[in-house]
């Protein structure tokens, strides 16, 4: 009887106290009590960038790109990755997966975004717009990593907030692009100046981003006309150069005046770029006692015998001496003779670059190719602004004739290809060179010229099994094939 008592006196508390009960937590965030005011939209947009993680998606993605280009090897466990006459094992099968994850989660965030941030009252109209435009850049990125990795992939345009909203097909790629459009339009409508926020997004990043979808779609017009409008009208110029380390100064954190979006890193950001391109203490590159050195260079493409020594992009990306620490420079072993340079550390072993997304060389090399395409063959501005590329590469005035100018008189695919290997010289190791030798249709041709064999079923990545497992509109008649 006793206990029966208690109860009762429990429960007629309990009901007594049903307002306090109601009352919305303060101590945790949840959706209930979140998207109030400008002050959670901020936190909100800052948590969309965050994943992105440390590299521009994080490095698994990073190294999947990098190393699937023509100019270099993996090495240890990154190795069967440059093994390109067979599918990808196991372990790169898991990385994949993973970079797929990080998209899907960064577009959810962006989702949640536009979701919720439209329903906020308490907030300036200028910001709010700002912010669903960040968003809608950041999830037109995203699906532009997956499409170009992927092939069709699901489309979602709204917060997945439990398993029964992940139901989405694998839609074609003509319309995965079409929402990449649409979302860089509104984008580029709704974005500003940078602000002396460069590693967020602004308009003329979301320029650069329709330049490079238009270019891959080849929609050369638009390209063309994207790429021009930065050049002409965006608040940026060229770093001069005269000697190779003065290339460093175009991935300064605060100070590049060609940083149209990165990310940045400092003394209290770091990335793992370095470790994987640098031996342990390999002074003045790479201050941390550790170093896989696991990105070696082919000189067997086209970053061999046949790239200029004189051109100081050359010095500036490979390496084949270094400090030990006795400050004696010493010669790297002959077993990895030569090392990627560009990306390093500090005296303190952390990171004081950015590593790109966009920047103002690109534009020029847009431009070079778009407008040659849309023309039938390079127009005189269209050699000029390729040209003001590779004079600041031997330390000329960009803006004056040199003795390295290419020649007018190029057919169009010879000027093609041009852009190519200037593309190749200035983008090494920025996640650029596999996407334009498939967006160009010469992969095959550019590996055979390395010596190199590739297999059709490597130019998509395989869906990951997570996705077929618990997706119902995905299956294994989904995947991409020879996975």
């Amino acid at each position: 009887m006793k206990n029966i008592v208690l109860g009762l006196i429990i429960i007629i508390c309990f009901s007594a106290c049903d307002k306090t009960l109601e009352e919305v937590p303060k101590d945790f965030v949840s959706k209930s009590n979140f998207y109030n005011n400008e002050e959670d939209a901020q936190a909100a947009i800052v948590g969309v960038y965050a994943g992105m993680q440390s590299d521009f998606f994080g490095m698994n993605h990073y190294l999947m790109t990098e190393l699937h280009g023509d100019f270099l090897f993996g090495r240890g466990s990154q190795a069967p990755i440059t093994i390109w006459d067979q599918i990808l094992d196991q372990t790169s099968i898991g990385r994949c997966a993973s970079n797929w994850s990080s998209l899907y989660a960064t577009i959810n965030r962006a989702n949640a975004i536009l979701d919720n941030v439209p329903g906020i009252d308490d907030i300036d109209a200028d910001a709010k717009e700002k912010i669903l435009a960040e968003a809608h850049f950041l999830r037109a990125l995203s699906y532009f990593e997956l499409v170009r990795g992927w092939g069709a992939v699901p489309i979602k345009t709204q917060e997945s907030v439990d398993l029964s909203s992940i139901e989405a097909p694998r839609e074609p790629e003509s319309k995965v692009y079409e929402l990449i459009i649409a979302d860089a339009l509104t984008a580029e409508s709704g974005l500003g100046e940078v602000e002396g926020q460069t590693g967020r997004a602004s308009k003329w990043a979301a320029k650069m981003l329709l330049a490079h979808v238009y270019l891959t779609l080849e929609n050369w017009e638009a390209a063309a006309d994207k790429a021009d409008d930065v050049i002409v009208n965006g608040p940026y110029s060229l770093v001069e150069v005269e000697a190779s380390d003065d290339f460093y100064k175009i991935f300064a954190v605060d100070t590049s005046t060609e940083d149209i979006m990165s990310v940045h890193h400092s003394e209290t950001k770091t990335s793992g770029i370095p470790t994987y391109i640098h031996r342990g203490q390999a002074l003045p590159y790479n201050y941390s006692s550790s170093g896989f050195f696991a990105w070696l260079p082919d000189t067997n493409s086209f970053i061999g015998d046949s790239w200029d020594d004189n051109d100081l992009r050359k010095d500036f990306n490979l390496y084949t001496q270094y400090q030990n620490a006795e400050g004696e420079w010493v010669p790297l072993p002959e077993t990895v003779p030569m090392l990627f340079k560009k990306f390093i550390s500090n005296t303190s072993g952390q990171n004081v670059y950015s590593v790109p997304i966009y920047r103002f060389t690109e534009a020029y090399l847009f431009y070079a190719e778009a407008a040659s395409k849309a023309n039938g063959g390079p127009t005189a501005l269209a050699l000029e602004r390729l040209n003001m590329i590779k004079r600041r590469a031997y330390g000329y005035d960009p803006n004056t004739a040199s003795p390295v100018d290419y020649s007018s008189g190029m057919g169009a695919a010879d000027f093609e290809n041009t852009v190519l290997q200037e593309r190749g010289y200035e983008f090494l190791l920025e996640r650029r060179r596999w996407f334009d030798l498939k967006r160009t249709g010469k992969v095959k041709e550019a590996f055979a010229a390395a010596g190199k064999t590739v297999i059709d079923e490597r130019l998509l990545w395989p869906i990951p099994e997570d996705e077929i497992n618990n997706n119902p509109a995905v299956n294994q008649s989904d995947q991409n094939p020879g996975y």
